[in-house]
């Protein structure tokens, strides 16, 4: 994991962003932040996992679909199973170690 800090490149509403293998935070002091660090990590593993270009592509669709069950941007994001698990697990700092294979499967 190779953490960058763009504050420009992160959109609107969001303290960071991964992309396979960077991390992208909007502010340095978050590459203290061992919670955000953990959630972005745990999208690495999920990249990993769908070698990178089917996650995008699922995580979208995912999104859009989300989107009409929700008729809410904020909602359908929190709904993505990515970011479910993310957010479900990101202050388990052993989280990454116990966690099986295709483990966000757990979360649709």
């Amino acid at each position: 994991m190779i953490v960058l800090v763009f504050k420009y490149l992160t959109p609107k509403g969001f303290r960071g962003l991964t992309l396979y293998p960077f991390v992208l935070l909007k502010y340095k002091s978050d590459k203290e932040n061992v919670v955000l660090l953990n959630h972005e990590h745990i999208h690495i593993r999920q990249q990993i996992e769908l070698l990178v270009i089917p996650f995008f592509v699922w995580y979208i669709m995912e999104f859009f679909v989300r989107l009409i069950q929700y008729k809410d941007r904020n909602l359908a994001y929190r709904n993505i199973s990515f970011e479910r698990e993310a957010y479900q697990n990101e202050k388990n700092l052993y989280y990454l170690k116990q966690r099986s294979f295709w483990s966000f499967i757990n979360y649709l």
